[in-house]
């Protein structure tokens, strides 16, 4: 019996240890990050700063590490002019003082964060207007603060100041951070004599935020207090080291927050450490608006903009800095305290840690600071960059004794990963630099490695054809992160791993209850080390927030959904060095009887800059023809620029010659592709009764099943190059889209496409050589049923539905709906939605027509072997709910030939309303209740259902 008992023991051991294992998610035991290692003296500067407990392990990225960084100048007021401005000219589109943001913000954060580093900035970096500030003191705060006492009570920190919200307004050098109280408790280390605070706030609205805490460092603080921050991810644990860091705002992360009251924040005093105390102030939630006042008399004034967009002088002063921080002229320029607040800044951050020690301060070790600019200077040509600027002070010694001459190595190190970068990825020619060692301020002031890069001329064309690309974007701020990595990583003696790129080939198959996951890592052919380890699966249940569901080492996972709830799936890649960005997102929904299942494709991957224009000597950005698709939003966008002759020259910030541009939407938040619009059309196909499942466009091509339904997304995909660069992206209809999908339909699918350059991209485009364009016609009659007409077919955004051969789409009750065609922070804007009309009137009808002008908006087609829906704009983007789903509706009818049962009143109306249409109605409907009357197109429908039988496949076990 023993040797039975011992077997089985083994054979468990072994299962257990596959390599292969999904292991499901659960609290794992983490080591202690990677710390810079701390002068005994020092006790301030023991442990990390601030951790995620559950956070992946990044033991060969940034584990511990500290970085204090900022993109350039902000709005500031200007005491001479008596108004608040910019730093510098509206060009191209943008503005250098939100510009650099553009990098920072979605890209370079959180890549750093991503490989476990803590990222301190001087300005806010939270693009929300919603500000909620929870504090025990009240005042213009919520006052929802809370407390719970065991054996230790909570108490008040007796001659110790901490924040007050006694003034909305900002006056002088104000500062909140000495005008209130805060709690302390001693520290226990048995839960069951635990005592909590806890912060309950009311959110004006869904979101995600940025989650702020702040708390006071005494001699006597806990480097390991508790805080569990509660949000629709549900419940996550952090540790923060109270030693250093308070009397500021702590930036924990960004959440996902529901509208209304929540309890947000939970602190408890239970700690490794005896005779300890933690202390507990006020949260902040988002970003707000700015709220210094500047000025005297009358001209005295907020700026009226997002906090986010505001210089570093006026952030500075809401998180508590001491005035000497960032008033340094006695307010007498806020330009010059500006730019010197953020050198003094890193200073006081580290001011009593090893980085710097002997000095006052927050006693926060700041491994590197950096600091990105956008340069001005222009070219002859719109080919030849200004490029690359590295700047660096060697003069002295850093705040620990060593000498300054390591910043040098930084720079030289981050600039030559940016330029080796650029060169492979986009242009051999751009122009590197030499390294400028000058006493500029950014790179002087602060006592720890710093540099200040100048990345490119904001103000030159041939620059900025690259640098209003997101793709661009993010390879340059990956480049950035790399060189820091390689630098500090180097200077330890230790070795690197970079974090990898995101998965492709993302899919999901299956049917029935039981589908699977999967996809493909990305290899980077410019970092070896950026090898997928495991992988995170991220779940979505209809429209709640992103939750972990697994990791895995495998590139699949089997999920068993166990109701018709839309579940959205999401994978990020991870190694040793970090996390990867997430993939798309796509989903399923499983209907137990539901009608036939749709395959969602996602063909919509561009992102990209605007237009450009080179005619009659003019030469610049088109935002109006095309503004360009953001990835997720834009933070950058002024307005469409206007001057563009190249000979006319800057003379002031306010007439700023070649590139000026526009200021109307400098205060607001552009939609791009959120990646995220298969959950859009899921809902709309659910409502219609049907089940489905999600691929990306390349998992498709590649796949070898056969889905009968397919809803080909296409957004604003369109065919491009990006700078100098000749190579071709985002082509709508590969050649290996065109063959498979030609495969299916010949086969028997259906096929519904929605974009706004359909047409644009088979019948009229630049780009493609003679045999594709033959191709690409070849393929838009036959297999789409349509013949391009014209782009900027509308700019009104109004659809109605008209009267057609095909009972599904019968113009009853005069259907009508609105896409968007404005730029907004809910949905991408549509500049040049398309007209086509059917190949054929004996196998295809006009469905949809433009409201404006009755071009056609949307066919529908029928032959032997298929059919097809084609509307010329996104689907997407149609803006009310109800229209979306009725629309869908009518194409899976139209698919599966379903035809809606009208009651004598419908029909009553339908017949009333044929016979007050007024005759020229008539001449735009061809087809439509002419020769062949309604019950000979259901008697069409039906012998098509006859020839082409459905043909589904089981997928294979």
């Amino acid at each position: 019996m023993k040797h039975y008992i011992t077997i089985i023991i083994m054979l468990l051991v072994a299962a257990m240890s596959t390599s292969a294992a999904t292991r499901r998610p659960k609290k794992r035991n983490k080591k202690a990050p990677k710390v810079t290692r701390v002068v005994k003296a020092d006790p301030r500067t023991s442990g990390p700063f601030v951790v995620r407990t559950d956070a992946p392990e990044a033991p060969y990225g940034l584990d511990g590490i500290n970085i204090a960084l900022w993109p350039s100048h902000g709005r500031y007021y200007d005491v001479k002019e008596e108004r608040w401005m910019w730093q510098r000219g509206r060009l191209m589109g943008t503005v250098e003082d939100l510009y650099s943001q553009s990098y920072v913000y979605p890209y370079l954060v959180p890549m750093l964060e991503n490989a476990g580093a803590y990222v301190m900035l001087p300005r806010e970096r939270d693009t929300s207007t919603i500000e909620v500030i929870v504090d025990a003191d009240g005042g213009e705060a919520q006052n929802g603060y809370s407390e719970k006492n065991g054996s230790k009570m909570w108490s008040d920190a007796v001659g110790v100041k901490g924040f007050g919200y006694v003034d909305k307004i900002l006056s002088g050098t104000d500062n909140p951070f000495k005008k209130g109280t805060l709690r302390k408790a001693a520290t226990v280390n048995d839960i069951k004599k635990a005592s909590s605070a806890s912060w309950t706030a009311d959110i004006p609205e869904e979101g995600e935020y940025a989650l702020y805490i702040s708390y006071a460092s005494l001699p006597e603080s806990a480097r390991d207090a508790h805080y569990t921050v509660n949000s629709l991810r549900g419940s996550e644990e952090f540790q923060v080291n109270q030693t250093m860091g308070g009397g500021t705002w702590v930036y924990l992360g960004t959440f996902p927050f529901a509208q209304g009251k929540t309890t947000v924040v939970e602190l408890n005093n239970i700690s490794n450490e005896n005779n300890k105390v933690v202390t507990a102030d006020a949260i902040k939630i988002g970003g707000g608006m700015g709220n210094v006042r500047r000025g005297s008399g009358m001209s005295a004034d907020i700026s009226g903009y997002p906090r986010f967009t505001e210089g570093a002088r006026y952030w500075l002063q809401w998180a508590g800095m001491p005035e000497s921080v960032y008033s340094i002229t006695g307010g007498e320029s806020d330009y010059e305290d500006d730019y010197k607040s953020r050198g003094m800044w890193v200073n006081y951050l580290a001011g009593g840690s090893k980085s710097l020690p002997g000095q006052k301060g927050l006693g926060i070790p700041v491994d590197l600071s950096f600091a990105l600019h956008t340069d001005a200077g222009t070219t002859c040509d719109d080919v030849t960059t200004v490029g690359t600027l590295p700047i660096v002070s060697t003069a002295g010694s850093l705040g620990n004794g060593k000498s300054k001459k390591t910043s040098m190595t930084y720079a030289n190190m981050v600039t030559d990963q940016i330029i080796d970068d650029i060169w492979q990825l986009y242009d051999p020619q751009w122009t590197r630099r030499k390294l400028r060692n000058r006493s500029y301020h950014e790179a002087r002031e602060p006592l720890v490695p710093a540099m200040l890069l100048e990345l490119l001329s904001h103000q030159n064309f041939a620059d900025m054809r690259y640098g209003l690309d997101p793709n661009f974007r993010f390879d340059v701020s990956r480049a950035i992160y790399k060189g820091m990595l390689k630098y500090l990583h180097k200077t330890y003696g230790t070795p690197y791993i970079v974090e990898p790129l995101p998965v492709k080939d993302f899919s999901i198959k299956g049917q029935d209850g039981n589908y699977t996951l999967s996809w493909i890592p990305t290899d980077d052919p410019l970092e070896p080390t950026a090898k997928a380890k495991y992988y995170i699966v991220y779940e979505r249940i209809d429209n709640g927030a992103f939750v972990e569901l697994a990791i895995t080492d495998d590139t699949y996972l089997s999920v068993t959904p166990n109701d018709n709830s839309i579940y959205s799936y999401k994978i990020v890649a991870a190694n040793d060095g970090g996390l990867s960005f997430p993939s798309e997102i796509l989903a399923l929904c499983d209907i137990p009887g539901g009608k036939d299942l749709v395959t969602i494709v996602n063909g919509f991957t561009r992102v990209s800059g605007p237009a450009e224009i080179y005619r009659d000597g003019h030469i610049g950005f088109d935002y109006e023809e095309d503004y360009g698709v953001p990835y997720i939003k834009d933070i950058l966008f002024t307005g469409a620029q206007t001057e563009f002759r190249p000979s006319e020259p800057w003379k002031s910030n306010d007439a700023p010659g070649h590139g000026a541009s526009r200021a109307v939407y400098e205060t607001e938040i552009i939609a791009g592709n959120t990646f995220d619009f298969v959950m859009l059309h899921g809902e709309a196909i659910k409502a219609a009764g049907h089940s489905f499942v999600s691929s990306s466009v390349g998992a498709f091509i590649k796949s070898i099943d056969h889905p009968h339904i397919i809803d080909l997304i296409l957004g604003k995909q369109k065919e491009i190059t990006i700078g100098a660069n000749s190579k071709l992206r985002y082509k709508p209809f590969s050649s290996e889209l065109k063959q498979r999908l030609r495969e299916m339909c010949d086969a028997g699918s259906s096929l519904f496409v929605s974009g706004s350059y359909i047409g644009s991209d088979l019948f009229d485009n630049k780009y493609s050589m003679t045999a594709v364009s033959q191709s690409d016609r070849e393929f838009g009659h036959s297999i789409l049923g349509i013949d391009w007409r014209q782009a900027k077919a509308t700019i009104t955004g109004q659809v109605t539905e008209v009267r057609s051969r095909y009972p599904q789409f019968n113009g009853r009750f005069k259907f009508n709906f609105n896409f968007n065609q404005q730029l907004s922070s809910d949905c991408y804007a549509v500049e040049s939605p398309e007209s086509f009309n059917p190949v054929s009137t004996n196998d295809g009808a006009v469905i949809l027509r433009y409201s404006e002008n009755d071009y056609a908006a949307g066919t529908a087609y029928a032959t032997n072997s298929h059919k097809a829906v084609v509307i010329g704009f996104p689907f997407e983007t149609i803006l009310e709910k109800d229209a979306r789903e009725k629309l869908m509706r009518q194409i899976l009818d139209f698919f599966t030939n379903q035809t809606e049962t009208l009651s004598a009143r419908e029909k009553l109306k339908i017949v009333v309303g044929t016979l007050l249409a007024p005759e020229e109605e008539y001449s735009l409907l061809p087809g439509a209740f002419g020769a062949e009357d309604w019950t000979s197109g259901i008697k069409e429908s039906a012998e098509l259902a006859e020839r082409s039988p459905r043909r589904t496949r089981k997928r294979k076990s």
